[in-house]
């Protein structure tokens, strides 16, 4: 059975670093220009560099999204920046335009070019179109059934790229303007205020049909489910979703991930058990339902929300580790959200099994002051642990 990519966001040199480190095959970042992403940091090109050397090292990838829908405004600089793109080794941009996609086979012809999502890709004649442009790898929308995706993946020769996880859209990828509309931020160039997800009152007439609020978004992906199938018909790329996610989630589902594809790869069978195994790991950092969107059919009632569901975000997550002492069995602390002496904890990272663990006693690592309660953002402590961690493992409270 041959390897399958996992490829997973980052909105800055950091996060692009846990992702790799977590277990990513490839990273996909938004520059400073042509990205869809304009409310992430977004990377200077030095930063790009310096993730691609990163990468590199590990025998990793770095995509560079190149999304947008352009208008002439933005098309001085296309040139340049592809050909920067190019001399600091990019693996392949993602584009949706088709005069960037021209404009990158002309002057960077190093330079891979993968189809965006943006463009809507959802049939075999369309792929043999980009084929011709000198495409090589689709990401094709994420409206497509696995039934669709087989059906796409006997009749073509390009590397298909599908989306597993993530935000969702109300309409076709690419195709919504509510937030144009509502906000006259362009969801198509890197504004999207994601307007169906706020909450809204019916009316009719003028006069208002039901006191409760609506919003018209849709569950988020979450294909733990289908990873086998997906695996099964030979498409080339499982792409998580969330440049704008935080350190907590994007570690947490992309080794959740990671050890599902390498799990089903090793024994070709994975139990129903073991399944709901990795959804509850995903669980623990999520802040919005979730559901299978297209890949099953097309979605009901039971996928979208509805109700006037609000974003949580979780407080699971408690600390990144950044040194061990072993002859101490001291650990240092960031300290990401509120936790005190009696809690139970669990220590996970990319090669750290899930840990569990009771914080006994912890001081400040500055002024070497016994605390009771950790309670300041970045706050450094010092934890008695009597096992090894590593160095980006990560520290979460478990919740009962």
């Amino acid at each position: 059975m041959k390897k399958i990519e996992l490829l997973a966001p980052a909105g800055d040199l950091n996060r692009a670093k846990v992702a790799l480190m977590y277990g990513a095959d490839a990273v996909y970042i938004g520059g400073k220009e042509f990205s869809l992403r304009a409310r992430a940091s977004n990377f200077t090109l030095e930063n790009i560099e310096a993730i691609v050397e990163f990468a590199h090292k590990m025998n990793k990838k770095v995509y560079v999204t190149t999304n947008i829908i352009p208008h002439d405004e933005d098309l001085p600089n296309l040139e340049n920046y592809l050909r920067a793109l190019e001399k600091i080794q990019v693996d392949a941009i993602i584009a949706s335009s088709l005069h960037i996609v021209k404009t990158a086979r002309e002057v960077a012809p190093k330079l891979e070019v993968h189809l965006s999502t943006q463009a809507s890709t959802t049939n075999s004649e369309a792929i043999k179109f980009w084929q011709e442009l000198g495409v090589t790898r689709v990401v094709l929308a994420r409206e497509t059934t696995l039934k669709e995706i087989e059906a796409i993946k006997n009749k073509s020769e390009l590397e298909l790229e599908i989306f597993i996880h993530g935000g969702m859209c109300v309409s076709y990828s690419g195709r919504c303007i509510l937030s144009n509309h509502l906000t006259n931020r362009d969801a198509n160039r890197g504004g999207c205020a994601h307007s169906c997800r706020w909450n809204y009152h019916l009316y009719e007439n003028k006069k208002l049909v039901s006191d409760q609020s609506f919003n018209m978004g849709s569950k988020d992906l979450m294909a733990i489910a289908q990873i086998p199938n997906l695996i099964d018909l030979g498409v080339e790329s499982l792409k998580i979703e969330g440049r704008m996610k935080s350190t907590y989630y994007l570690a947490t589902v992309i080794r959740c991930y990671r050890r599902l594809i390498d799990e089903y790869l090793e024994k070709q069978h994975i139990s129903e058990e073991r399944l709901a195994y990795y959804a509850s790991e995903i669980a623990k950092a999520e802040n919005r339902p979730t559901a299978t969107g297209f890949l099953e059919g097309r979605p009901g009632i039971s996928a979208q929300m509805y109700d006037n569901v609000a974003e949580v975000p979780t407080k699971e997550y408690i600390g990144y580790v950044l040194e061990y002492d072993e002859a101490n069995q001291t650990a240092v602390i960031e300290q990401r959200n509120y936790f005190e002496v009696g809690d139970q904890v669990e220590f996970f990272g990319p090669q750290l099994d899930n840990t569990i663990y009771v914080v006994e006693k912890m001081v400040d690592a500055l002024t070497d002051e016994e605390l009771t309660v950790a309670r300041h953002p970045l706050q450094l402590i010092k934890i008695k642990v009597p096992f090894k961690l590593s160095t980006h493992d990560l520290m979460r409270k478990v919740i009962t």
